[in-house]
C-alpha cells in the first residue's frame, strides 16, 4: 500500500484545502445545475418551435391540397418561386391515404426512409379524428417529428389521412453543440472555483494565523500579553475577545496559585520553625524533666497548629475540586442555628460579648447539615473574635418567597472597603494598621469555606461592613432544592469535628 507523504496529508487535512474543496464543489453543483436547467429549456423551446412550424405548414397544406374524385391535386402558381418552394417543402416528408388505409400519395423520404404508416394506424387515426404527434426515426437514424390528421374532399366529405413531417436533425445538432460547449465550460469553471476558493480561503484564514502566532507568544511567564482586537466586529474579533478573557482568567488562576504557594509556605514554615526552636531549646538548655516536658508540650501545640493547617487545606482542596460531595437532606435551619447560638454563649460570655438570635419556629430547606454548621460556626467565630468587650453579635434567619437568608451581624472593628473583595480568598487576612493585643490570628481560610459552602448549596454570601461600626454577613440559600431519597437528619444531630 502506497503511503502519502506527511506534507500531502497535512495539506488535505488543512482548513484552507477543505474550504477550497467546498468552493469547488459549490461551483461544480451550480454549473451543472445551470447547464441542466438551460438544456431542458433549450430542448423544450426547440420542440415547441418545431411544432409551431408544423402547425403553420399544416395550415398551408390544407390551402394548397385539394382532393377531388379521390385524386389529390396541389394548386399553386408554378411560376412563383416562393409558392413552388413552399409546396416542395410540404411534400418532402408527406403521405396521403384513404379511410381504408390505402396509400394514395407519398414522398420519397416517407416511403424509402421512414416507411409508410400501416393501415391499422391510419384507420385508428381517422376514427379518432384528432391530430396526433409522434417522432419517427429513419433507417439512417435521423429523427423526424410527424404531424398527422384528417382532411376531407370537397364533394363527398370523405375523410383522408394526411401526415407531414420535419427533420429534428438541426435541433439535435444544436443540443449536441450546447452539450459539448458546457462540457468544456464546467471543468474550466471548477478550476476557476478552485483558484478563487484557494485565494479567498487564504485571505479569510490570514487573521486566524496571526491570532495563532500571537497566542504562541503567550506563556506562563507573560500571561499579561493580550491579542489586539482587529476592530472589524466580526466572528474573529469575538474569538479574540473570548481568548483574551480566557487568558485573563488563567492569569488570575496563576496568580492565585502563586499566592497560595507563598501563603502555604509561610503558614507551614511558621509552626515548623517554632517546633524546631522549642525542641532545640529543650535539647540544649533543659536540665530537668519539667523543662523537657514544657518544651515538648510547646512543640506539640505547634504540631497541632500545623495539623489544623494541613487538614483545612486538604478539606478546602477537596471541596473546590468537587471531591467533597454534599449530603443534602431536609434540614430545619432554625433548630440548627438555635443549637449553634447556645454553643457559642459560653465563649461569648467569656469575651464579654452578648449574643442573641432572631429565629422563626421552623425553616426547612434541603442542605448538608455538617457544612451548614461549619459555615455558621466560622461566621460566629469571626464575629466573636473581632468584637470587643461589651459588643453584641446577632444571628437572624428570614424566609423569603424564593430564598432563605442567614444573617450574622456584629458591632466589632469592621472591615475597610478596599479589603472587602478579597476577604473570601485563601489565607487573606485584613492587615492591621495598629496591631493590638487580642485574639490569635486565624489561618485566613474560614471565609473561604463559607463562600464555598454557600456556592455548593446554590447560594451566595453578601457582606457589608464599616470600620469601627461592625460587619454584617448574609448567606442567601435557595428556599427550594432538589429532593433527596435520604432520611431527614434530626435537628439535634451534632456536626463532626
Amino acid at each position: 500500500m502506497k503511503v502519502r507523504p506527511k506534507s500531502a496529508r497535512r495539506l488535505t487535512r488543512g482548513l484552507r484545502f477543505r474550504l477550497t474543496a467546498g468552493y469547488a464543489l459549490f461551483f461544480a453543483l451550480v454549473l451543472i445545475g445551470v447547464a441542466a436547467l438551460f438544456r431542458s429549456r433549450l430542448e423544450s423551446s426547440l420542440d415547441e418551435q418545431m411544432r409551431e412550424v408544423l402547425l403553420q405548414e399544416w395550415a398551408a397544406m390544407k390551402g394548397y391540397l385539394q382532393i377531388r374524385d379521390r385524386q389529390p391535386r396541389w394548386f399553386f402558381d408554378r411560376d412563383d418561386p416562393d409558392e413552388s418552394f413552399i409546396v416542395e417543402r410540404l411534400r418532402r416528408v408527406y403521405m396521403l391515404a384513404d379511410a381504408k388505409g390505402n396509400p394514395i400519395q407519398w414522398s420519397t423520404v416517407y416511403h424509402d426512409d421512414l416507411t409508410l404508416d400501416s393501415p391499422e394506424h391510419i384507420r385508428a387515426a381517422i376514427a379518432a379524428a384528432e391530430p396526433s404527434w409522434r417522432i419517427r426515426t429513419d433507417r439512417h437514424g435521423e429523427p423526424y417529428l410527424i404531424r398527422a390528421g384528417v382532411v376531407y374532399d370537397e364533394a363527398h366529405r370523405r375523410p383522408y389521412y394526411v401526415a407531414i413531417g420535419r427533420s429534428l436533425a438541426p435541433s439535435r445538432a444544436i443540443m449536441r453543440e450546447y452539450t459539448w460547449i458546457y462540457a468544456g465550460v464546467i471543468p474550466l469553471g471548477i478550476l476557476c472555483g478552485c483558484v478563487l476558493g484557494w485565494f479567498l480561503a487564504g485571505n479569510a484564514l490570514k487573521p486566524v494565523k496571526e491570532v495563532a502566532r500571537a497566542a504562541q507568544r503567550i506563556s506562563g511567564s507573560n500571561l499579561g500579553l493580550r491579542i489586539p482586537v482587529r476592530g472589524a466586529g466580526d466572528e474573529l474579533d469575538y474569538l479574540i475577545e473570548t481568548f483574551n478573557r480566557m487568558i485573563e482568567r488563567l492569569e488570575k488562576s496563576f496568580q492565585q496559585i502563586r499566592q497560595f504557594s507563598t501563603d502555604v509556605s509561610h503558614e507551614l514554615r511558621t509552626p515548623i520553625t517554632a517546633i524546631r526552636g522549642q525542641l532545640e531549646v529543650a535539647m540544649f538548655t533543659a536540665r530537668t524533666t519539667e523543662q523537657y516536658r514544657d518544651g515538648i508540650f510547646n512543640a506539640l501545640e505547634d504540631v497541632e497548629r500545623l495539623s489544623q493547617i494541613v487538614r483545612a487545606l486538604l478539606l478546602l482542596s477537596q471541596a473546590e475540586s468537587g471531591q467533597l460531595a454534599l449530603q443534602k437532606v431536609p434540614l430545619d435551619l432554625a433548630a440548627v442555628l438555635r443549637d449553634l447560638v447556645e454553643q457559642f454563649e459560653i465563649p461569648a460570655d467569656g469575651a464579654g460579648v452578648r449574643i442573641s438570635a432572631d429565629l422563626p419556629e421552623e425553616c426547612v430547606v434541603e442542605a448538608d447539615r455538617v457544612q451548614i454548621e461549619r459555615m455558621v460556626s466560622n461566621l460566629l467565630s469571626n464575629a466573636l473574635k473581632f468584637t470587643p468587650q461589651g459588643g453584641t453579635v446577632r444571628v437572624a434567619l428570614e424566609r423569603l418567597p424564593d430564598s432563605v437568608e442567614i444573617a450574622v451581624e456584629d458591632t466589632g472593628r469592621g472591615i475597610p472597603t478596599e479589603h472587602l473583595p478579597h476577604i473570601f480568598d485563601r489565607f487573606y487576612r485584613v492587615p492591621e494598621t495598629h496591631p493590638q493585643p487580642g485574639p490569635e490570628k486565624g489561618l485566613g481560610l474560614g471565609l473561604s469555606f463559607v463562600a464555598w459552602i454557600a456556592r455548593a448549596h446554590g447560594g451566595r454570601v453578601e457582606v457589608a461592613s464599616e470600620p469601627g461600626r461592625g460587619s454584617r454577613f448574609v448567606v442567601v440559600l435557595p428556599a427550594l432544592a432538589t429532593p433527596t431519597d435520604q432520611n431527614r437528619q434530626p435537628a439535634g444531630h451534632p456536626a463532626p469535628g
